[in-house]
């Protein structure tokens, strides 16, 4: 659970993750906090609301685990398994009504008498049939408050609960003292309604708040029930069924038509359509040939199709993005920090707040009983439940649905600073391009002819990953040239390989490289111009002779502008936002491409001649002035830039190092997602502060009014049970986005 740097496990510490029962409002969250960092060998604790969960980072011990789970109990909650709330059954949207509906059933006679004096109508039960209906809804139905209440007790501090309890138990013990206390005969009134209507209405208000929050965990709850729990395995016999998790790496597994893909493999037989929507977003099916990659929980098409098993369990990549998710949806954003702040001293403001106004009122002359009221009507308002869910619950609507459209947010920070963003860096390569160069045109020199150009050439790259090297040698294969085996291969980092092919060495890199081995190129130095000044990427390739280096020919390279790159640089410009391409490429080449992306190398939009290591440095530049960086990349060659940047994003399909080098990877590696990525991270930050502003306002209104005598008790749990839920409510309007 990736809250901030300090909370990332290192090699001495381990990371736990606990469910926790009972928590009611942000100074729950703060008790458990601090009892939990109280443990001895506790690094950092970050405990959530919505989530009812806590993530301890702790210096490894065996049984640390037992105490972490003791401090929970002993400061009056109940430590449950991390995954209890997503493991949960699906349910009823009624299920946990059943108190509530007794509270309204058991109420609704003593607010009747109320409703009648609105039509001119002036009865009232009789104290008995009052205390027969109000008694089981404050001591019954309410004893979760009470047990919570005296937890808070113990622990020295305050929660949402004692103000509650505190508050209806002044109510219902004043009505019991008029009543018994009264004259035979008497005309009372009474306040039992009002303490009953109190706890039936936050009843309410947590069984709404229940929902709301089952809404917010529907992202994580879809993508577990992507796993599914057999797997047809090929062996030696023909085929059988075990359990997934005990599918090994290698095993041969058979997929029928419309099942999920039980875990990461490449395609060993047939040819199938693939639906990656859940995992990418991506709506349309993706086809797979043999060789293809296959990922855990996306659905095979119309064809039965064989796979060996590339990963299982928690290193397979929907394990990661459900961690992601999981991460991020329990983060807490640094914005949250002001509300822990408030959240620590908050009761006990409350409580002075509410003696206050007993003894002002009491004090100038009015009646013990309506000083109590004031003050009961204070305690009410001002539970502090809006405060803990603000942040959290828009943080977990905003990451599952982005998860949803293809975009993983790691954590809250990322989130938090995304919509900030001035500038965006584009890697070129792979992320505005295709990424897939072509060989276009050989340039050779006298001493050797075009098809031992080819041969050589194609030879020396045959074990090269890059994405050069790979058009060399596709090229190759499809004018079925021979390649040979070579010998002492070695790659220059940003410049190229050299090695030997039979009994000739031979270098092939880039221009600059072979400048700086002062390779004479005056022979080439116009066409080279000129097929650069064209976009093209152009490489060389030289042979170590006995009478040094000399060059033999010139490779000219072409890509393509990835679908979609054009329209994405145009919807940042559209939101204000300077883009920079970055580029490994000789200038031409680079300025070339980039107009026809729709960049302007005049404005400073293109850095050329880039190389790998110098990334980080000209992502440095870009954040001089203050200015709010993110990186585009892939997510392996451009790591460093990547973490370098205020925000970084990966393209790619979710590989390990793209996930953990950047705060937010985009799926299906679609340019227009970078657009998208800021605007959810734009509306779910404008939730948040939304969120606080109503939770503040409802307190910041409500107590005054309360103290002040123009709530009474009624109206007050109806608007504290209201501030929870429109919070919540406001969070989960995020579910309905879409990228543009």
């Amino acid at each position: 659970m990736t809250m901030t740097t300090a909370a990332i496990p290192t090699a001495s510490a381990a990371p736990l993750d606990i469910g926790i029962g009972g928590m009611t409002c942000a100074s729950c969250v703060a008790r458990v906090e601090r009892a939990l960092k109280k443990v001895p060998g506790v690094q950092t604790v970050t405990v959530n609301l919505a989530t009812e969960s806590a993530r301890i980072v702790y210096a490894p011990d065996e049984q640390m685990p037992a105490r972490l789970r003791r401090a929970v109990r002993d400061a009056g909650y109940e430590p449950r398994a991390a995954s209890a709330a997503i493991d949960a059954p699906d349910l009823s949207p009624w299920a946990g009504f059943m108190p509530v509906g007794m509270g309204l059933a058991l109420s609704l006679p003593l607010v009747l008498p109320m409703l009648a004096e609105l039509f001119g109508k002036h009865w009232m039960l009789p104290p008995l049939w009052q205390f027969l209906l109000a008694t089981p809804v404050q001591f019954v139905l309410g004893a979760r408050f009470y047990k919570a209440a005296w937890g808070a007790v113990k622990a020295m501090t305050g929660n949402m609960d004692l103000l509650v309890a505190l508050g209806t138990t002044a109510g219902w013990a004043l009505s019991m003292w008029l009543w018994l206390t009264a004259e035979p005969g008497a005309m009372l009134h009474l306040y039992f309604e009002g303490s009953a209507i109190v706890i039936t209405l936050v009843l309410l208000g947590k069984w709404l708040e229940a929902r709301a929050k089952r809404q917010t965990t529907s992202a994580i709850r879809a993508l577990h029930a992507l796993r599914p729990d057999m797997a047809h395995v090929l062996g030696a016999d023909g085929e059988f069924d075990v359990p997934v998790a005990e599918v090994l790496v290698n095993d041969q597994l058979v997929v029928k038509p419309g099942e999920r893909f039980p875990v990461d493999g490449t395609l060993l037989e047939g040819h199938t359509q693939v639906d990656e929507a859940m995992l990418t977003g991506e709506p349309l099916p993706v086809t797979k040939d043999i060789g293809g990659q296959l990922t855990g929980g996306s659905i095979n098409g119309d064809g039965r199709v064989v796979m060996r098993v590339r990963a299982v369990g928690s290193a397979t990549v929907l394990a990661h993005i459900i961690a992601l998710v999981e991460d991020a949806q329990a983060a807490k954003a640094p914005i949250q920090r002001l509300v822990d702040q408030v959240s620590a001293v908050f009761v006990p403001v409350v409580l002075v707040i509410a003696g206050a106004t007993l003894l002002g009122w009491w004090l100038t002359g009015h009646a013990f009983e309506l000083a109590l009221i004031h003050a009961v009507a204070v305690l009410v308002i001002a539970c502090p439940c809006a405060l803990g869910l603000a942040t959290p619950a828009a943080i977990m609507a905003g990451t599952g649905v982005a998860a949803k459209n293809g975009i993983l947010i790691k954590d809250a920070q990322a989130l938090e600073i995304a919509h900030k963003v001035d500038v965006v860096a584009f890697d070129k390569t792979g992320t505005l391009t295709v990424g897939q160069p072509k060989l276009t045109e050989w340039v050779v020199l006298p001493g050797m002819n075009e098809p031992d150009a080819r041969r050589i050439a194609a030879s020396l790259q045959s074990g090269s990953e890059h994405p050069l090297a790979k058009a060399v040698v596709n090229d190759a294969k499809q004018k079925a040239v021979a390649i040979e085996l070579p010998t002492q291969v070695s790659a220059v980092p940003g410049r190229g390989t050299e090695g030997s092919v039979g009994a000739r060495s031979f270098l092939i890199g880039s221009l600059r490289w072979m400048e700086e081995l002062k390779i004479d190129m005056r022979a080439v130095a116009t066409q080279a111009e000129a097929l650069q000044e064209q976009g093209a990427t152009v490489s060389a390739m030289a042979e170590r002779t006995s009478t040094g280096l000399v060059l033999r020919a010139l490779m000219a390279f072409g890509d393509l502008p990835k679908p979609g790159a054009k329209e994405a640089l145009a919807a940042l410009r559209a939101r204000g936002i300077k883009t920079v391409m970055i580029s490994g490429d000789n200038r031409g080449a680079a300025e070339a491409m980039a107009r026809r992306l729709g960049l302007r190398p005049e404005a400073g939009e293109v850095m050329a001649e880039v190389l790998p290591s110098d990334k980080v440095a000209m992502v440095v530049k870009l954040k001089e002035g203050g200015k709010t960086v993110a990186m585009v990349g892939d997510g392996v060659n451009d790591a460093p830039a990547l973490a370098a940047a205020d925000v970084g994003m990966a393209m790619g399909n979710g590989t390990d190092v793209a996930m953990h080098a950047a705060g937010i990877t985009l799926m299906r590696g679609d340019p227009l997602l970078v657009a998208a990525a800021l605007d959810i991270s734009a509306r779910t930050v404008a939730k948040i502060r939304q969120n606080l502003f109503w939770a503040f306002a409802y307190n910041a209104a409500g107590i005054p009014l309360a103290a002040l005598g123009f709530l009474n008790p009624v109206l007050a749990g109806a608007a504290m049970a209201m501030s929870s839920v429109s919070v919540m409510s406001n969070a989960l309007l995020l579910k309905r986005w879409k990228p543009k």
